[in-house]
């Protein structure tokens, strides 16, 4: 099955790049469906002339998906935040936005909707990040019921966020703290596997309906990936322990910044594991073996020094 129109909702994020570019590299024509279209206009480098083009789509704001949508062969929604700010709640993107841009997916007549979501998503998580994960996902298969889902782990590549922050901060502080005694275990996965995942989910005859959980060939803890990136942005730090309580505290001290670092939603998430449950489906179900971190994390880490 060929795909030859795809809409990409927050296609100039992290993840959303990585599945535009993987995309167009299969041929398609790819609408980048965002707020601010003039800030996605860069990622039309990376296809032939009109192959990409940045459309005005606002997941809270049903009109503006429609024309979004229009003609289209699939649907990808990667559109996601971690910390609330204003009327940009996590119910309001990760739950209605997600309904409306399945909903129109639906109504457009398109053949599938990838929709991206994460480990973990429960309705009963003392997280209000997680329970609207779960939440967009019942919202999803509601209005769309043939909708993949992938929940991938925290990812890793040259423009993230996870292991460029922990090598910004090892730049300025003397000691790196950690979440509790950095027990906590995650299993990072390579942005470009899951923009892979995406384009094999969108053509997959399996994949309908599913719910993919996407993770990295190896489980590390919190503490393990700090000394991971000191190592390849060969630095020596102290790791220091603080009690999830000083998490708290900190992060509810901050909540009144605009662009606090960190919030009390965050520090509750990283109680948790973040790993691929047993049996679920993943990367090799769809048939990719995933990256190791390792191979990766030199490329960008490396260089900084």
């Amino acid at each position: 099955m060929a795909l030859a129109r795809v809409t990409v909702f927050g296609g100039s994020g992290f993840v959303g790049r990585a599945i535009v570019r993987r995309l167009a590299a299969d041929g398609a024509e790819v609408r980048v469906a965002v707020r601010h279209p003039e800030r996605a206009a860069f990622l039309q480098q990376a296809g032939s002339p009109g192959q990409i083009t940045a459309v005005h789509a606002d997941v809270w704001d049903e009109a503006s998906i429609a024309p979004a949508v229009a003609g289209v062969d699939a649907v990808v929604n990667t559109v996601g935040h971690y910390v609330e700010r204003g009327q940009a709640s996590f119910a309001a993107i990760h739950g209605a936005g997600a309904r409306h841009v399945a909903f129109a997916a639906q109504a457009a007549g398109a053949g599938r909707l990838v929709h991206i979501s994460g480990i973990g998503a429960e309705a009963a998580s003392p997280s209000a990040y997680v329970r609207a994960r779960a939440a967009g996902e019942r919202l999803v298969r509601e209005a769309f019921p043939a909708a993949t889902i992938l929940r991938p782990s925290v990812m890793f590549g040259p423009e993230d966020a996870f292991f460029n922050r922990l090598a910004a901060l090892a730049r300025v502080l003397p000691a790196l703290p950690l979440f509790g005694r950095g027990t906590v275990r995650l299993q990072p996965v390579y942005v470009m596997d899951t923009a892979e995942a995406v384009a094999r989910a969108l053509v997959d005859p399996q994949a309908p309906g599913r719910t993919y959980e996407l993770g990295g060939p190896r489980i590390y803890s919190y503490a393990d990936l700090v000394r991971l990136a000191l190592e390849q942005s060969g630095r020596r730090r102290l790791l220091l322990p603080v009690p999830y309580l000083a998490w708290d505290v900190i992060a509810t001290l901050l909540a009144p910044l605009p662009d606090r670092p960190i919030s009390r939603d965050q520090v509750t998430m990283m109680r948790d594991d973040n790993v691929v449950g047993p049996g679920q489906p993943g990367l090799r179900d769809l048939g990719i073996t995933p990256v190791a971190l390792e191979t990766i994390l030199p490329t960008y880490l490396g260089r900084r020094g």
